[in-house]
């Protein structure tokens, strides 16, 4: 089922669209200045809404079986005869009333997938990168090469930008093995391709992390619903 655009949207400023750019000692080596075109400071909340309702929703397997009453095993023979008893009738052990029976409208296998248009998830991403502008939460660094595979090594870097108690997403343009194994063991630390970072990415994340490669190539994918 698709989902039709909504169009509202609010308007934000930001302190400057000129940041820092850190290397991983902490240490400022240039500057760089954000596309105005993509950080224009307008957010639409109902679109990042969406874009994370339908990521979430894709998640699910929806596997979920129970049986029904004619599935149950068993439950052939009828437990009494109708009249005469006194008690109520029943034709079948297997009955959702008793023990053992079948499931009276139990969930089944079925998909739980939802569409959303690629423009609507970019725009939700353009959004969400504005959130994060003008919170301040975006740390850009000039490389990210090179990194040893130990977690010591690593959290040094991240000590060194300031991050030791926040939930981090570093986007990188590839993901490299040995950036893999050094933050492996590290819960707060979540790796994104640029190629791949999607709303949810971007909003469920204290601090934003990304090289200055992989924010040239989020900037051409947003660029492609503008």
């Amino acid at each position: 089922m698709k989902q039709k655009m909504k169009t509202k949207s609010t308007k934000i400023e930001f302190k400057s669209l000129e940041l820092d750019v850190l290397n991983t000692n902490g240490e400022s080596v240039e500057k760089i200045n954000f596309d105005e075109t993509i950080f224009d400071g307008k957010i639409n909340p109902n679109l990042m809404h969406q874009a994370v309702v339908t990521y979430l929703a894709n998640k699910r397997s929806g596997l979920a079986c129970t049986k029904t009453k004619g599935e149950v095993r068993g439950g052939g023979r009828k437990p009494w005869r109708q009249k005469g008893t006194g008690r109520a009738r029943v034709g079948s052990n297997r009955s959702p009333l008793w023990r053992g029976g079948g499931v009276t409208f139990g969930p089944k296998p079925h998909s739980f997938n939802k569409d959303l248009p690629k423009k609507m998830k970019l725009l939700a991403l353009k959004s969400s990168l504005n959130v994060k502008l003008h919170e301040e939460k975006i740390i850009v660094l000039n490389e990210l090469t090179s990194v040893s595979p130990k977690t010591k090594d690593f959290v040094k870097i991240i000590n060194n930008l300031k991050l030791n108690q926040d939930k981090i997403r570093l986007v990188l343009v590839s993901v490299e093995n040995n950036i893999k194994l050094g933050s492996s063991n590290l819960e707060k630390v979540l790796l994104c391709r640029a190629d791949d970072v999607n709303t949810i990415d971007v909003l469920n994340c204290k601090k934003l992390i990304i090289t200055k490669e992989a924010l040239k190539v989020v900037e051409e994918r947003v660029k492609k619903c503008l």
